[in-house]
């Protein structure tokens, strides 16, 4: 599996590149394709970064990452 940076993440944030990625638990996930992710924002979270620690707050359970394609892996 393909590693990844945190600053090649924050690069995939919807804005430097049409690419929207974010991670969570050491993999980052590609939210290209939801509409709740437009423009890299979602909500109070932006793409490009580790949502590990937010989701917490989120209304839903982290199986909302099973719809979406792993990338790689966050180094």
């Amino acid at each position: 599996m393909k590693e990844y940076s945190r600053a090649q993440l924050a690069l995939r944030n919807g804005q430097d590149r049409e690419e929207i990625w974010c991670a969570y638990r050491g993999l980052i996930y590609d939210v290209s394709a939801s509409r709740l992710w437009r423009n890299g924002k979602h909500y109070e979270h932006w793409a490009g970064q580790d949502l590990t620690d937010e989701l917490p707050d989120a209304p839903h359970t982290d199986r909302v990452f099973e719809r979406f394609t792993i990338i790689g892996k966050l180094i």
